[in-house]
């Protein structure tokens, strides 16, 4: 006999279907292979002595302070620890409880709903001179030719704005921004590219929008995540999908010492009033996209912590945009510069990807398509 310790195994299902495990027993058994952790901020002190020995009693666990026990504040953060299995069962269990705890349920059940999508890299073209990486920049017919480039190495998506959105960047008219976006929009719709793949078009101006949707797109990048109910109903007219970006502040002043009391539960707050706001404007959830706005009123723990809980966002069950391509959080990590940053940008968006991303933005195609190709192949 002999024995080793797998890793992370992404398909269970077909692991056990390979070992021939009975498909009775691999539904019960997938459910018990996959560990989970929730943070609960502000759990009430009785509903956290409830959950405790509910947990315990089915073989879960729920971490709490020294001072639940005796009861010495109102309220305790807490972390729920247990397989899908013993979340399927707190989510009945707890229907029946006071102290806030059907509310727990309620969202357990949310987070276990949660769907996959399929996995989509998005590929970046800035019709403007002042974008932070000199390589995405790209004018009238080299924009042209780079989009057939982007086809070819394999991106399924294409986003292409004229209004540079990092720290600091100058504010633009909207006459300037149409002016610069318009010889690719026509050149778009002349040559039907958008036949050959799905252009996003990267702008929260309505006019500029408007003409990139006439010209043949299908998505809008909406930095300022929906704020303008304008661009809402473009998006219910068209019948297209809009990703709301979560960003503090504007881009010229959003990196000013920015700060959260929870980054997670802020950001989460942001997407579930913009997600209630769309809807009350006709637009379905299925056109819905989230984008946590790396980079966007953030620092680099605050970065890396909603990396690192990326997942928690699938309960939402919308598609998830990843954007971190060569940015600035690399250098705080290891210096380097922009040009540089390639390895970096891989490596936060093979976590992003492991973590419930489903569509990353980069700028180098062809590098994302081999590293999740591979990355898919290990798990």
């Amino acid at each position: 006999m002999h024995i080793y310790q797998l890793g992370n195994i992404s398909d269970k299902k077909e692991i056990l279907k390979t070992l021939g495990v009975e498909s009775g027993g691999i539904a019960i058994m997938v459910k018990k292979m996959e560990l989970f952790y929730f943070y609960i901020k502000d759990l009430k002190t009785p509903a956290a002595n409830i959950l405790k020995q509910d947990a315990l009693s089915i073989g879960a666990d729920l971490a709490v302070p020294g001072g639940v026990i005796t009861c010495e504040k109102p309220s305790y953060d807490c972390i729920l620890i247990g397989t899908k299995k013993h979340m399927e069962i707190l989510s009945r269990k707890e229907t029946a409880q006071p102290f806030g705890l059907k509310q727990l349920a309620a969202e357990l059940k949310q987070f276990l709903a949660r769907r996959s999508f399929p996995l989509q890299i998005m590929a970046v073209i800035n019709a403007n001179d002042d974008s932070f990486f000199e390589g995405s920049r790209f004018v009238a017919a080299d924009a042209i030719k780079q989009i057939e480039t982007y086809i070819e190495e394999g991106a399924t998506l294409i986003d292409i704005g004229a209004v540079s959105s990092r720290p600091g960047a100058t504010k633009v008219s909207e006459h300037v921004e149409l002016e610069r976006i318009k010889p690719i929009c026509d050149a778009i719709q002349e040559q039907k590219l958008y036949e050959k793949v799905t252009f996003s078009i990267d702008s929260f101006t309505p006019s500029v929008i408007e003409y990139a949707l006439k010209s043949g797109f299908r998505l809008i990048n909406d930095i300022t995540g929906a704020s303008d109910n304008a661009v809402i109903q473009l998006a219910v007219k068209y019948d297209v999908k809009l990703c709301i970006m979560h960003m503090q502040g504007i881009p010229q002043t959003m990196q000013k010492d920015p700060v959260y009391g929870n980054v997670m539960l802020e950001v989460d707050d942001f997407f579930e009033g913009r997600i209630a706001k769309c809807e009350a404007l006709g637009l379905s959830k299925e056109n819905i996209i989230l984008d946590v706005g790396i980079g966007f009123g953030k620092t680099l723990e605050h970065n890396l912590t909603l990396l690192k809980n990326l997942a928690h966002f699938q309960h939402f069950d919308c598609e998830i945009l990843i954007g971190a391509s060569r940015k600035s959080m690399i250098d705080k990590i290891i210096p380097s510069a922009v040009e540089e940053r390639l390895p970096g940008t891989l490596a936060l968006h093979l976590k992003a990807v492991e973590n419930g991303a489903s569509i990353v933005r980069c700028h180098d195609v062809k590098a994302h398509v081999q590293a999740l190709g591979v990355a898919e192949a290990l798990r």
